[in-house]
């Protein structure tokens, strides 16, 4: 059903725009995932999506504490719209309840953090699903999260200065991350099933009309 629902809205997608979505989805990966706890600078989220939506990172887990996620149109050039958003904000344990569910969903979890004991990016093991937590603008990850760590990580620097910006910090970890998975044997590609849900959702986002359209499919009054 999925495969013929995804050919009639097709019909209505240029032939460019078909292509397109079948080149990206082959791209896409869950391998790893983004984890934002408690960004609260918007300028900070609107990049983090940007940055996770141009290097195929599929979906990203937002932890809402002190502070409601928020992005900038602007900045962020539409990348929400073509991934797949998490939101924790219903509880006060969105850290854990985080956390726990991607580790029940067979996530590692790997914590930013400028600790003696972090591991650098280019040494982390990559063999496992990977969940890469990204603390909060001047403090970090929080006490929680580091406690649920199993590894930390770093970015080795060659300056003066200690850290990058959250927002360039995770860039940067994206890069490596998916560079080296795409240059590997581990399944870091999304299922045949994976893919063409996401092309379904985005012909949706693409598509005006398309509610209408999947209304008159289920129906019966129109095929593919």
């Amino acid at each position: 059903m999925s495969q013929k629902l995804y050919a009639m809205l097709c019909e209505h997608l240029s032939p460019r725009k078909v292509e397109l979505f079948d080149h990206v989805a082959a791209l896409r990966t869950r391998h790893v995932t983004i984890v934002m706890e408690n960004i609260y600078q918007a300028q900070n989220s609107s990049a983090l999506l940007r940055s996770a939506e141009s290097f195929g990172i599929q979906d990203l887990h937002i932890i809402e504490n002190e502070h409601g996620f928020q992005h900038h149109r602007r900045i962020a050039k539409g990348a929400q719209d073509w991934l797949t958003l998490h939101r924790y904000n219903a509880s006060s344990n969105n850290t854990s309840d985080c956390i726990q569910l991607l580790k029940k969903k067979g996530y590692r979890i790997a914590v930013t953090a400028l600790h003696h004991e972090s591991t650098s990016i280019h040494e982390l093991d990559i063999s496992h699903k990977t969940a890469l937590v990204l603390g909060t603008e001047l403090t970090g990850a929080s006490q929680e999260a580091l406690a649920q760590a199993d590894v930390l990580v770093q970015i080795p620097m060659a300056g003066f200065t200690e850290s990058m910006n959250v927002a360039g910090a995770g860039a940067v970890i994206m890069e490596n991350l998916t560079h080296r998975l795409r240059n590997s044997s581990y399944p870091w590609q999304l299922s045949p099933e994976e893919q063409l849900q996401l092309k379904i959702q985005w012909a949706r986002k693409t598509i005006t009309w398309s509610d209408y359209l999947i209304q008159m499919f289920e129906s019966g009054e129109i095929q593919p």
